[in-house]
């Protein structure tokens, strides 16, 4: 089975050329926030590349920091870049009472177990270069008592009852300091936006004022938050779209009826299983008792396929466990099984290529106890991604006035092909807990680029076989000269 998936993803990948062919590369258009697949990270968590900032460190506890900083996120900005994500965002990097970057004490200090001004600005450029944007979270509330505005009285502000601070933001001069920090951090490190949180207390008016001081500075700034909004934010968090997202992918069988809320009005929407502050998805599959990997790779196929931009929580690609807070915020660790991983990129280099699996029209063709069909469609091509999320074999008939005429359906994940039955109707045949792609193509009888792409992918192989034997033979011979 996994050299078949093996061949297949080869294969698939030899002729994505020659499929979509009339697709325009996502690098090649304007950018847009409905075009990004955003990496969600925290710095303390991600990768540990400078001990010199290790003091007071404890990666046993964790409520303490373990040593990740902006050297580690540069050392693995591959593993980001080569699942083909296009923006990182790194939580909250200014000097804070906590790991995760809560409890701000100052909005002009960089966390010291991070890294220095320079290190900072040198992750930006080494993001940039990678062809990939950057954000990073401002928080507009629930501060330090310890706070540097604080201790000098600078502005005015509220106690809240879990001991942090809140700007009083009905002060003139306290809103125009905090909107000067803000636009501030944006413009002087060369981000491409930034994530506001703590934004409950904050009047859509102030809000929208902060989004427009922003957006003057830098104009192709992406203003993003923690929680649904009605201020003129590029995108928001949706919590119903999320909770459908769980119910309906975290076991087998489950009730996917909650998946009907997806429609075009999505397209704008973030779309996730998990944030930096919830349970994560995989704990939800564990309490259900099933397999994660095999969980997420359905999961997975979704998040990148549906109308909506995908954000995905760093160790999602390893399946990390964990309820909301230190538990769920593990140290990433890269020595683990690559499959998920791999899958991840397939699906994003395939959005990343496709405006229409991006931007394209939705529709729902069947939805019933876990088997999921649905398409997306534009005048360039029309995809079907088949979820069976249940427990077995599952089927659908698809007629040629949702299809096409005269088109074969070819899968790009495993290498499935649906072509017309004699009864002029489509039939898909899923096995169980698998998701596939399909692509609708021109149905010219004989493939002859795909028996070309097949032929060469057995010819490397074999090659390959070939050249190992002749190593091991010449170095049985080498070892058998020493020996005599």
């Amino acid at each position: 089975m996994k050299r078949k998936k093996w061949f297949g993803l080869i294969i698939s990948t030899l002729i994505i050329g020659v499929i979509l062919q009339p697709l325009t590369s996502f690098a090649e258009s304007e950018r847009k926030i409905e075009g990004e697949s955003i990496y969600d990270l925290l710095v303390d968590r991600f990768n540990n590349g400078d001990g010199r900032n290790d003091f007071d460190i404890d990666i046993k506890d964790p409520l303490a920091f373990q040593g990740g900083d902006f050297v580690g996120v540069v050392d693995r900005l591959e593993h980001i870049a080569g699942m083909g994500f296009t923006m990182i965002s790194l939580g909250t990097v200014f000097q804070a009472e906590n790991y995760d970057g809560s409890k701000v004490l100052d909005y002009k200090t960089l966390e010291p177990h991070f890294g220095t001004e320079e290190q900072f600005t040198e992750m930006i450029q080494s993001i940039h270069k990678k062809g990939l944007y950057v954000i990073a979270d401002f928080p507009l509330s629930h501060v330090s008592e310890q706070h540097t505005w604080v201790k000098k009285d600078e502005v005015k502000f509220n106690l809240s009852d879990d001991g942090t601070v809140d700007w009083d933001l009905t002060d003139s001069k306290t809103e125009e300091t905090l909107k000067t920090a803000l636009v501030a951090f944006v413009k002087d490190n060369e981000l491409d936006g930034v994530r506001l949180t703590g934004i409950e207390k904050v009047s859509t008016d102030l809000l929208n004022e902060f989004i427009a001081a922003v957006k003057e500075a830098v104009p192709h700034a992406y203003m993003l938050t923690t929680e649904e909004s009605a201020a003129n934010f590029d995108t928001i968090p949706h919590t119903e779209n999320m909770t459908a997202l769980r119910q309906s992918f975290a076991k087998f069988d489950a009730d996917s009826s909650p998946m009907a809320i997806f429609s075009d009005d999505s397209q704008a929407n973030l779309i996730q299983f998990d944030t930096l502050t919830s349970d994560r998805f995989t704990h939800d599959i564990v309490e259900a008792r099933m397999f994660p990997p095999t969980r997420w790779k359905v999961a997975a196929t979704a998040l990148f396929t549906l109308p909506g931009i995908p954000l995905m929580t760093y160790g999602t690609e390893i399946a990390m466990n964990g309820t909301s807070g230190a538990e769920s915020h593990q140290l990433m660790n890269f020595k683990t099984d690559v499959e998920l991983k791999d899958l991840i990129s397939n699906l994003n280099l395939l959005r990343n290529q496709s405006e229409t699996l991006r931007n394209g029209h939705f529709e729902m063709l069947h939805n019933e106890n876990g088997f999921i069909v649905f398409k997306r469609s534009s005048e360039k091509e029309t995809w079907i991604i088949a979820l069976n999320n249940t427990s077995k074999t599952a089927s659908v008939t698809l007629s040629p006035e949702v299809v096409g005429e005269n088109v074969l359906l070819r899968g790009v994940l495993d290498g499935d092909l649906v072509r017309e039955s004699k009864d002029g109707m489509f039939r898909i045949v899923m096995e169980r807990e698998l998701a596939e792609m399909f692509i609708v193509d021109e149905d010219k009888g004989f493939n002859i680029p795909y028996l070309i792409a097949s032929i060469l992918v057995y010819v490397l192989f074999l090659s390959f076989l070939f050249i190992v034997w002749r190593k091991g033979k010449q170095k049985r011979k080498e070892e058998d000269m020493k020996t005599s």
